[in-house]
Formats: structure tokens, C-alpha cells, sequence
């Protein structure tokens, strides 16, 4: 018998054989210990093509969705992981696997607190929903987590041809994004009882919880293995580029991951596939980027590195007036004769490295005006220019006490 167990062939026929045996309404366990008795263990990418298999034989992709998580449950322990590849930290795989620790915490928090439903008494059952709220929240987070499997990973394992187990495992995505909205629409209901919730426990929270527990299964023992084995190392910079498209998952990478020998072109960081402005920390497009620097309450003016006015805003209420005449004018000419000496000593300071940052403040008109100098500088520490910020804190300065955002009564600011 042994020779059979390691032969591929006769594990993904036993394999397809007692997922076949689920379909056909067999139990859970006794396909479980089945399988262990059999197999013992199946290496992650027999699984995979096991599912693909089943698909292309005719069995449709819905029944395999249903059979998920009953295979999913069999199979969990069984998957040999000892041939799966490591990765460095920061590289796409990685994140994923940091962000489901952080999403098990939640759950595991969130089913102490469902666990906790029947005996809390009616003068804390308000403190224990906001508790529940404050968790599915959270957990609801796990949307941008998948958004990235389906957009990011999906697409190339799709070009490998491995279509099958990528469309069932974006149906449990979209399973599970009902369902966390299901839980969230029953904790906001504003008349909710406690027999309310405890009705919903095994019909939705619980199994919901589950289910995003039982992907990180699925992902750590099937996906990422199998997507590490298929992918290249350009398809993986090529994602990890495109991950901030789409956010993280209640966790912030602290290292930025770049593998060797990959040559960064400057110009394929300025627009991502929207034609928005991508940048490390989010993106926007040219008229919301407008709408930002003309709203802020600040009068910027940016200086190229030759000392050239390229850009200024155009909000509402200026400290000082400007025209468009002096676009990629001497930034020199912009300024009083007698303050001319001045401008180029911070500019020369700011060349050399010498300084970075120049503030002054006047009083005019009865307004107290803070006016900054900063150099900006690229990753490298290279000069690109210079960034003059006005500001009129004559408000800011008799400022007492606090004022909190529950204070908000109108919308005029104030």
C-alpha cells in the first residue's frame, strides 16, 4: 500500500473519489478518517488540481463552492506543506499571512464575545454590541484583503491556466461579504433585543466567523503555496506594486520589500491603472488632487530645483496674492529687492544640505502670518526643489480649552 500513497495519480483519484463521496451527501467525519486512513497526508498542489479536475469533468463550479468548506474541514491537518516556499518579509505573501493574524485576533475576540451573548445581563448588553460592532468592523476590513487576491494574484494564476480554484474561492469571498454585511445590519438595528441576536447566532454571525476563519486555512495551506510555486518574481513585484491600490487589512508592512535584480522605472510609480496619480500612501486623480491643495487652509508655492515658480494653489483666502504671470518665473523676481540676499541664502542652504527648513512670522493687517520655507528632497536626499507655506494663525492663536468632534452641530466649519 505504501507505494500507492506516494504515487500522485492514486492520491488525486482517492482524493477526487471522497470529495465526489461529500457530494453525494456522505458525512463530513467519515470522509475525514477516511482520508487519513488512506492518505494521511496530499501535497498542496494535488489539491488544487484535484479542484480543477472536478471542474473540467463537469461538476459545476457552484456544487464545488458548496463542497468548500465540508473539503475544506476534511482536509484541514492533511496538507503537506514541507516542499512550500518561504518568502522574505514585506513580499506580497507575507503581508497576506500578517494580516491573517491580525484578522484571527479579531475573530477570535469577536466569538468570545458571541459565546458571552446569554449571560450578559440587560445593563450591559449595549456595551457588548458596540463591542460586536467595533469587531465586524474591523473584520469587514478583510474586504480589501481579498479585493487583492481577486485582482492582484487571480489574474495570474488564471494565465497559468489554473482558473477552477480561484472562481470558487471568490465565491466564498463574496459569501463572506454578505454575511459580515448581514451581522453589521443586525447590530445597528436601533431596537435590537438580545433574543434577537441570540436567534441570529448559529444562522449568521457564527458562521460567518467561521468562514473567514476557515479561508485563512484555505489560503495558508492551498493558496499561497501553490500561487508561490506558479507566480515569477516579476509577477510578485508587479502586485506588491499595485497593493497600495487597494489598501491593507489591520496591518501597515514595516518593511518595503524590492527583490534583487529588479530595475524600478521612475515613470511606472506615476499613474496606475486608472490613469490616477499613485503614489506610496494612496492615489487620486489630477481634479481631486486640485480639490486638496486648494482646500487646505495653507497658500503653498513650489520652487523647481533651478529656482523656478512652477505651481501655486488657489484656495478661497489667500495670505498673499498671486497671478498665474509668475509660472517659471526666477523665484528670485518674486520677492522685495531688499529680502532678494535672504531668498538666496535658504536657497543655497537648502542646496547644500546645510538646512532644511526656513520659518519666519509677521504681523499684517491685524493677522499673525507664519510663512515656511521647506527643501524637498527625493529618497536618495537629492534637492528638487523648494516649498513655501503660508499660513494666517491669527485664529489658531486664541485657541482655549478643546473642542471634540461630538460638538459638531452644523456644517459651516465652525
Amino acid at each position: 500500500m505504501s507505494e500507492l500513497i506516494n504515487n500522485s495519480k492514486f492520491r488525486k483519484d482517492k482524493l477526487k473519489e471522497l470529495i465526489l463521496k461529500l457530494h453525494d451527501g456522505a458525512s463530513a467525519e467519515k470522509v475525514k478518517e477516511e482520508l487519513k486512513e488512506t492518505l494521511k497526508q496530499i501535497p498542496y498542489g494535488e489539491v488544487v488540481e484535484v479542484e480543477q479536475e472536478l471542474i473540467q469533468e463537469g461538476l459545476p463550479e457552484t456544487e464545488v463552492l458548496k463542497l468548500c468548506d465540508v473539503h475544506g474541514e476534511v482536509l484541514e491537518g492533511n496538507v503537506d506543506l514541507s516542499s512550500a516556499k518561504q518568502v522574505q518579509e514585506g513580499h506580497p505573501v507575507d503581508v497576506f499571512k500578517k494580516e491573517n493574524i491580525e484578522l484571527k485576533k479579531v475573530a477570535e475576540n469577536v466569538t468570545q464575545l458571541l459565546n458571552s451573548i446569554e449571560q450578559v445581563n440587560q445593563d450591559d448588553f449595549g456595551n457588548v454590541i458596540n463591542k460586536l460592532k467595533a469587531g465586524f468592523n474591523e473584520l469587514m476590513d478583510v474586504d480589501k484583503h481579498y479585493q487583492r487576491k481577486e485582482y492582484l494574484v487571480f489574474p495570474y494564476l488564471e494565465k497559468n491556466e489554473i482558473t477552477g480554484p480561484p472562481k470558487v474561492m471568490w465565491g466564498k469571498h463574496d459569501e463572506i461579504r454578505e454575511q459580515l454585511k448581514g451581522c453589521l445590519e443586525i447590530l445597528n438595528s436601533p431596537d435590537l433585543q438580545k433574543q434577537d441576536l441570540m436567534d441570529s447566532l448559529d444562522l449568521l454571525f457564527n458562521p460567518c466567523v467561521k468562514a473567514l476563519v476557515d479561508m485563512v486555512q484555505k489560503e495558508e495551506e492551498i493558496l499561497f503555496p501553490m500561487s508561490l510555486d506558479v507566480l515569477t518574481t516579476e509577477d510578485w513585484w508587479s502586485i506588491h506594486k499595485q497593493t497600495i491600490e487597494f489598501g491593507f487589512t489591520l496591518y501597515d508592512p514595516q518593511v518595503e520589500w524590492k527583490p534583487e535584480g529588479i530595475e524600478e522605472k521612475e515613470d511606472e510609480l506615476s499613474l496606475n491603472a486608472d490613469g490616477n496619480i499613485q503614489l506610496p500612501s494612496g492615489s487620486f486623480s489630477a481634479k481631486e488632487i486640485m480639490a486638496i491643495l486648494n482646500t487646505v487652509p495653507l497658500d503653498m508655492t513650489f520652487v523647481d530645483k533651478d529656482d523656478k515658480v512652477k505651481y501655486f494653489t488657489q484656495g478661497t483666502e489667500r495670505v498673499f496674492a498671486r497671478s498665474r504671470s509668475i509660472i517659471n518665473r526666477d523665484v528670485r523676481l518674486c520677492h522685495p529687492p531688499g529680502s532678494t540676499h535672504i531668498v538666496e541664502k535658504i536657497l543655497e542652504d537648502f542646496k547644500s544640505g546645510k538646512a532644511s527648513h526656513a520659518p519666519f512670522w509677521i504681523q499684517m493687517q491685524g493677522k499673525f502670518i507664519l510663512i515656511e520655507y521647506f527643501a524637498l528632497r527625493d529618497e536618495n536626499g537629492d534637492y528638487l526643489g523648494c516649498l513655501e507655506v503660508s499660513q494666517d494663525l491669527t485664529k489658531n492663536r486664541s485657541l482655549e480649552g478643546e473642542k471634540r468632534i461630538l460638538s459638531y452641530t452644523d456644517n459651516t466649519g465652525e
